[in-house]
């Protein structure tokens, strides 16, 4: 019980807020970077406003993008507020204004879900509540009473634990059977053997299994490794060769970057006192342990615990679904399941129009953009999401019921393609659900030595016995 208090108590000790002040400045300018790119490559136009339908996620259909030329507004809302987080004035407002931005646009669109973006709206949200601002900022000058030298350590804990999940839960995820058999870091590595010096290397098979031993042992010990004095300095200098080697080798937009800047916050914070050149901390009452706790102290202890525990717990749920998480992606967003799974799949959507009698393929290219067609077909959830939106927008425009079956195969991590759901359903008359869906067919196919390389043309012929009669299809 002493053990337990003296451990609560130490949450609440003061100590230097100058990695506070370090994280509020780079998380400001770096998010000030990602939305100016989304601005200048007219992403906002493609993803939110051209689309007339959003693939979103279980429970947040609700959630819709402003209309006209409005998100254009919301964007630059943003810019602002990750400017105000920057310098930091109107700090809370800021960080306020920032997250509800930035996870509206995330709820938006489930075809766009990257871990990274994720870890931007927990950040965000953390940050409305962390005293980053009580130091140099443009809040402190105009606001004396609210200077500090020091915060609880509580907040520069909670930011370790949440820059640290994404490597620890990232290396439990790659505890499976076709990670530790080098895939689908196989796959990718034989995509870049153009690159120069190593990359005759990236196709060989000893490359895959380094650099899927080597991602698995650095995600699992990273944490512990920077947290250790003695092994900090080594531990960050293989990180930078980490997320330097992941930028060149992989597209993932500014994420190494952001870890690479964020994981400073391991190193002790006179080291980055001392780095961004402030004022040495003098010792005052100020660095005293609290003597007893406030009603505030134990709201936030409260808070934060349930916070705490729901991102240890809320990553583990795809285990209360049956299957591969990678084939049946229940449970796959928001559990830091990074580059694990390599899916290629042909699916076409054949209609019967009951009150017409007309049968045919759907054109999903008139419903879809680019991004939506790539990451739709890989999804059962999104499947019979983009299946309830076309069959309500023919009802509306009273052109009949539509009867919808849907063939999608699908290739894991390089197996020979299957069946990914139950080809004889009309989709149409399936509801969508939060438990599992029971129209997804297992995964059977095991893991093959070599990627499944024929072309999808070639598909119908090389898959004759599963594909139903009526369902073949055409080169």
């Amino acid at each position: 019980m002493k053990d337990r208090r003296r451990f609560v108590d130490h949450l609440f000790v003061p100590i230097d807020i100058a990695p506070l002040v370090f994280f509020r400045v780079f998380f400001g300018a770096m998010m000030l970077y990602h939305v100016s790119a989304w601005i200048k490559d007219w992403w906002i136009d493609f993803f939110f406003i051209q689309p007339d339908f959003h693939l979103t996620y279980p429970g947040f259909g609700w959630v819709k993008p402003w209309p006209g030329n409005w998100t254009y507004v919301q964007f630059t809302a943003m810019g602002v507020a990750a400017i105000g987080i920057m310098v930091g004035v109107f700090y809370r407002l800021s960080a306020l204004i920032f997250f509800l931005g930035v996870t509206h646009a995330f709820l938006i669109e489930k075809a766009l879900y990257q871990n990274h973006y994720y870890l931007m709206c927990l950040v965000s949200g953390l940050m409305i509540f962390i005293p980053a601002h009580r130091a140099g900022s443009i809040d402190a000058i105009l606001h004396p009473q609210i200077r500090s030298s020091t915060a609880p350590t509580i907040w520069l804990w909670l930011l370790r634990f949440q820059i640290g999940m994404p490597y620890f839960y990232g290396g439990l995820a790659k505890l499976n059977y076709d990670w530790l058999h080098g895939m689908p870091i196989k796959l990718w590595l034989e995509r870049r053997t153009n690159l120069p010096v190593v990359g005759e290397w990236l196709g060989h098979q000893s490359a895959a299994i380094a650099f899927a031993y080597g991602g698995l042992i650095f995600d699992l010990l990273i944490v512990p490794a920077l947290l250790w004095r003695r092994t900090r300095v080594i531990a960050y200098f293989l990180c930078l060769c980490f997320h330097l080697a992941n930028s060149v080798l992989w597209e993932i937009g500014i994420f190494p970057w952001f870890m690479i800047g964020a994981t400073l916050l391991f190193f002790p914070p006179a080291s980055i006192r001392k780095t961004m050149s402030m004022r040495p901390v003098l010792s005052s009452r100020e660095s005293l342990p609290p003597a007893i706790w406030s009603t505030r102290q134990k709201f936030t202890a409260t808070m934060l615990s349930c916070y705490v525990a729901w991102q240890l717990l809320f990553p583990f749920r795809h285990f209360l679904y049956p299957g591969d998480v990678n084939w049946t992606e229940e449970g796959h967003h928001f559990a830091w399941h990074m580059m694990l799974r390599e899916k290629d799949l042909g699916i076409r959507f054949f209609v019967h129009n009951r009150q017409t009698g007309e049968r045919g393929l759907l054109k999903v290219s008139e419903f879809l953009n680019e991004r939506q067609l790539t990451r739709m077909g890989k999804d059962p959830d999104m499947i019979i999401q983009f299946v309830h939106y076309v069959r309500d927008h023919y009802r509306e425009h009273g052109r009949g019921e539509l009867e919808i079956r849907v063939l999608a195969l699908a290739s894991l991590n390089g197996r020979k393609p299957q069946l990914l759901i139950d080809p004889e359903l009309d989709y149409a008359t399936v509801d969508r659900v939060w438990g599992s869906q029971p129209w997804i067919v297992p995964l059977t196919e095991p893991l093959r030595e070599e990627g499944w390389k024929v072309p999808m043309d070639q598909w119908t012929t090389e898959l004759d016995s599963i594909i139903p009669d009526d369902m073949k299809l055409s080169p």
